[in-house]
């Protein structure tokens, strides 16, 4: 029944509170999707779910005991996924949306690169190469040692050949020059990772994860190269893909515009499952708890009048009425009509002509007592009174 009153009384408030809250459950399953974050908020809700009814049944002890652990539950989360979290944080950085970007606009070095990483690959020289863009990769990785230099087959072959001392980690390129080698990424927590990946494609997958950086991998069993950007790995198999791949990441191109309805039609059919589902958990979770909100609501209550003398009637107004607001949970206030509330008016005092009455709150009868009237309009009403014929 409350849910039902609740629906009735819907706004547009609350259709922008449920279809905001759907959008930020959309990116983060998307953001987290594969990883044990992901797992940690699935368990989180579901608690949150729990502690929701216990609360709304009146489970005193059940409630109790997540009182006292919610907070420590919500302190190691942050603790155990920092990384995750600031991640999140980084990706909605209003910067980002107003185009403060910094590409390099040279693509010479570009050639050399992709024949130093094919030569490599020949060789069964297995290497690491990140291509840093807007972010901060130095937030993501540890060790590594200052290089400056071009990405040559000459200088990437000595330093991830065996028998040199920096062979074992990562090389950082900016701007098409060699800024930094060895350096050690963090590794990514997806679990369904094939087994034939080794180190180096869970560090470069780890990297793409956390930050906008692309990262080849040049694989040391097998000679094959690949390529990681936003937690995907791509394949290459030609010189071609290869110098596309890493064109794109390092200087900016423009998209083609899509018109409106290009873009409604992509918005409602590209994954639509999963925003649907997003729109329907937070339906669920939002109707749940939509009752424990403190709620106004403003109804009609017609005045009923009583102990009018015998010797006189009333000539106006007739079918008297009064807007009441009333404050109280929303589960007790949006079941407020004109049906459940009634006001009443004592006209036994009452006298011939035009008289004047107060309407009081202690005049306003409620279905229960946790609702409370705030405001009576109008405070007065005229009744216009006569004799009877």
């Amino acid at each position: 029944m409350h849910l039902i009153a609740i629906i009735d009384n819907l706004r547009f408030q609350d259709v922008l509170d449920i279809l905001f809250l759907a959008v930020v459950a959309y990116h983060l399953y998307l953001w987290f999707y594969g990883s044990k974050a992901l797992k940690a908020l699935v368990g989180l809700l579901a608690l949150g779910v729990v502690f929701t009814l216990a609360r709304t049944w009146g489970l005193f002890m059940t409630t109790w005991v997540f009182q006292i652990l919610w907070q420590v539950l919500v302190l190691l989360l942050i603790i155990l996924f920092q990384s995750e979290i600031r991640q999140v944080l980084e990706r909605v950085n209003p910067l980002k949306a107003i185009g403060f970007r910094k590409f390099t606009t040279s693509d010479d070095w570009i050639p050399d690169f992709v024949k130093a990483v094919f030569s490599l690959a020949a060789k069964r020289i297995g290497a690491l190469i990140i291509i840093g863009r807007v972010d901060q990769v130095k937030e993501w990785i540890t060790a590594g040692q200052s290089l400056e230099g071009d990405p040559t087959p000459e200088l990437l072959t000595s330093i991830f050949q065996k028998e040199s001392p920096l062979h074992d980690g990562a090389v950082t390129i900016r701007d098409g020059r060699v800024k930094e080698v060895a350096c050690y990424l963090p590794l990514s927590p997806d679990e369904g990772l094939p087994k034939e990946w080794g180190t180096r494609h869970r560090a470069a997958l780890g990297l793409s994860e956390r930050c906008d950086a692309w990262v080849v991998v040049v694989s040391e069993e097998r000679g094959d190269i690949s390529f990681a950007r936003g937690g995907q790995m791509v394949h290459v198999d030609s010189q071609e893909k290869l110098s596309q791949l890493v064109m794109e990441a390092v200087i900016p191109y423009s998209v083609p515009r899509k018109k409106w309805w290009e873009k409604i039609r992509f918005f409602l059919v590209n994954r639509w499952r999963v925003k649907l589902g997003a729109a329907f958990l937070v339906s669920v979770m939002w109707l749940l708890l939509a009752g424990q909100q403190d709620f106004e609501q403003t109804i009609s209550v017609p005045l009923e009048t009583r102990n009018l003398p015998d010797k006189m009637e009333i000539v106006e107004p007739l079918e008297p009425t009064v807007q009441i607001t009333v404050r109280g949970l929303r589960k007790d206030a949006s079941s407020l009509n004109g049906k459940n509330v009634m006001a009443k008016i004592d006209l036994s005092m009452a006298r011939f002509g035009r008289r004047t009455f107060p309407i009081t709150r202690d005049q306003i009868l409620l279905p229960n007592d946790r609702i409370q009237v705030v405001k009576i309009d109008p405070p007065k009403l005229e009744f216009s009174l006569k004799e009877k014929p």
